[in-house]
């Protein structure tokens, strides 16, 4: 590690939406002096909030890169979006992050996005700092909030700060680490909290306390960085960030207890595209994350991922709205890389040695159809959503050319709202979307076998057998060859191998299907008649046939939930739940309310959170995550309308494969 690396952080800022990430960031900039005056949210003039439906509706969308110093130690800060909808956005900075300060709010405690980052963090072992914000609230509860957090997200939870005073009273908070924070009768529940977890976690510390029932500020200040370090604990601090108090004291702990980038620059270049933008001059930019190597202006780099080179024509250092040209990029550091034209997120450049993988939190669950307002904007429209898809490749973007459709998946309905404003204000087009539906797939009921023999009208010459069976639920498409070379060339192997997963896009309902094992047992190509393309127009007709074989059963996609509402609306919850075909465990009582915990269908729950708040006066809290897809009951059966040519109707879909369809 060079020292350059040593004086570098990567640091992401992640929380269930108003939690106050953006305005801690903005404060963070503010103290360390990359800004001159203190933007709000409120008023749309934060550094990171930069899309104008960002600043209207003081909510961020997009991740927003910035970056500051603070005690000699460089900062690279990304604040990432709070709601579940852009949780796409989460996903891809977490893997390009080296440390993370998670924000909860003092009010609302731990909340559903909390959670689904901190499994995240935690399956990427990244170093984690907890910031409770908004302590100066009306209702704010410190430890009642440290228990939560203790609860739901780890034993390893513990303060190294204890406030000072609560709602209008909040004055700060005091350093645990230090003898002032000794003094203080009010921080005698925190520090017992930090004694403990110290001794619990070291047999050496055990046996002092045991003996002495107390530990030393400088025994402390010692072993806990490196039990932080070796994520033995998660520390604690608390503040409020719409005055600026403990943010001076978040920055410390984040330049003194989160870990510099690793990465050796003279190592062959190995990076990652984990975002990208369109500039109106410069075209397309790439967010890049450096993780070995060195690149600079006008060099050719090798995207791994694509197969291809290009051009860097400028790499810059993006700040929020402001940017330098720094013509290098080393490992450790993050850049905007220009001339990477057809580069995609999640692209590796140069090695793929060394890179972390990604870990999977967004699962758009609902369709829509996009409609235009004048048929005149139907090219714009399509071009438009390219564009965004390529910014968001969980849209996955499905244009029917032959309908004239535009079909993408989302997260939920506040991405459908944002998405609108932003085609709008970007690209000055007016749209509007059908009703979502939910996502079902299908899987085959058993096992079973598909045939095709595609020999008809010459020149065509492919014969595959299929063997289709059941996999197990969770496990996508496994699929294997066991046709030898002479039977059927590789080349022609590869090509069915391709267009399987393609053919499984629409099962018998019209539904992806999934949690299967496909192999190709037989093969046969014809020396003179055969050209790959019959593979390609084959494929799907012996896929579809073996579904009519196995038959197929829907699945519909699954929610895990925590449901927390004061006891008196229990009872009725309970009936709620049950018939929204919610499956959950015994109800437990927790200081005056009730919290349950179980599974509960999308299909029968997207109105759920809306009525949750009448039913309850506003008390209930609701949190979700993506469970799975499980079987559908007998009595659901939903079909999604076909596109293209339906490959059971051989005759038909070969003509439309060969284009001779009128």
């Amino acid at each position: 590690m060079t020292s350059k690396q040593q004086a570098m952080r990567n640091v992401g800022i992640f929380a269930h939406v108003d939690a106050g990430k953006t305005t801690t960031t903005e404060q963070i900039l503010f103290l360390s002096g990359a800004i001159r005056s203190l933007g709000s949210v409120d008023t749309g003039t934060t550094q990171t909030d930069s899309l104008e439906v960002e600043r209207e509706r003081g909510i961020s969308v997009r991740s927003a890169m910035t970056r500051f110093t603070w005690k000699d130690v460089t900062v690279n800060l990304v604040d990432t979006p709070g709601h579940v909808d852009f949780l796409s956005e989460v996903e891809r900075s977490l893997r390009v992050m080296d440390g993370a300060v998670l924000i909860v709010s003092a009010v609302e405690g731990v909340q559903a996005q909390t959670e689904v980052i901190w499994q995240a963090l935690q399956q990427m072992q990244i170093p984690t700092l907890l910031y409770i914000n908004k302590m100066d609230r009306i209702g704010a509860d410190a430890l009642a909030v440290l228990e939560q957090a203790r609860r739901f997200l780890s034993v390893n939870v513990t303060p190294i700060q204890a406030p000072l005073g609560v709602e209008a009273a909040f004055v700060g908070a005091t350093n645990l680490l230090s003898n002032r924070g000794r003094d203080n009768p009010e921080s005698e529940p925190y520090r017992s909290l930090l004694v403990e977890a110290a001794a619990e976690r070291d047999d050496e510390l055990m046996q002092r306390y045991l003996d002495e029932g107390d530990l030393s500020v400088a025994e402390l200040a010692t072993v806990v960085p490196n039990m932080v370090e070796q994520s033995q604990l998660v520390p604690v601090l608390f503040g409020a960030s719409n005055r600026g108090l403990g943010v001076a004291e978040l920055m410390d702990a984040i330049t003194l207890l989160l870990p510099p980038p690793a990465g050796d620059p003279k190592a062959p270049v190995a990076g990652v595209v984990f975002k990208l933008e369109k500039d109106p001059t410069m075209g397309r930019i790439a967010y890049v994350r450096m993780y070995n190597g060195i690149i600079r202006n006008r060099d050719a780099l090798h995207n791994h991922t694509r197969g291809l080179e290009e051009k860097v024509t400028q790499i810059r250092r993006v700040d929020g709205p402001k940017s330098e040209d720094i013509g290098v990029l080393e490992a450790g550091d993050i850049a905007a890389v220009y001339g990477l034209g057809r580069a995609r997120i999640g692209d590796i450049l140069g090695s793929p040695e060394g890179i972390p993988g990604v870990t999977r939190l967004a699962v758009p669950l609902l369709t829509v159809q996009v409609h235009w307002r004048n048929e005149a904007d139907y090219p714009a429209v399509v071009a438009a959503f390219q564009e965004l898809a390529d910014e968001d490749p969980l849209l996955e973007l499905q244009w029917i050319t032959d309908q004239r459709e535009l079909h993408l998946k989302v997260m939920g309905p506040i991405q459908i709202e944002i998405l609108m404003q932003i085609v709008k204000s970007r690209y000055n087009l007016d749209i509007t979307f059908g009703d979502p539906s939910v996502i079902y797939k299908e899987t085959p009921k058993k096992a079973g076998e598909g045939f095709i023999a595609y020999t008809m009208p010459k020149p065509c010459w492919a014969i595959l057998r299929f063997s289709i069976e059941p996999g197990e639920r969770g496990s996508g498409l496994v699929y294997s060859a066991q046709v030898r070379p002479e039977h059927l060339l590789e080349r022609y192997q590869n090509e069915v191998e391709r267009r399987v997963p393609e053919a499984l896009q629409q099962g018998l309902f019209g539904w992806e299907v999934t949690d299967l094992k496909v192999t190709l047992v037989q093969g046969q190509h014809h020396v003179w008649h055969t050209h790959p393309l019959d593979f390609v127009v084959s494929t799907p007709m012996g896929i579809m046939d073996g579904l009519v074989n196995t038959g197929v059963k829907l699945l519909e996609p699954i929610l895990n939930f925590r449901l927390s509402v004061p006891e008196e609306f229990g009872g009725k919850l309970m009936n709620e739940l049950m018939v929204m075909r919610a499956e959950f465990d015994s109800p437990v009582i927790h200081t005056g309310r009730m919290e349950m915990v179980g599974l509960l269908p999308v299909a029968t729950s997207l109105d759920f959170p809306a009525r949750l708040g009448s039913m309850t006066k506003g008390r209930g809290t609701l949190s979700t995550s993506f469970a799975g897809y499980q079987d559908c009951p007998p009595d659901v059966h939903v079909e999604r309308e076909r596109r293209g040519v339906n490959p059971l109707d051989q005759a038909k879909y070969i003509l439309a494969a060969r284009s001779a369809l009128s």
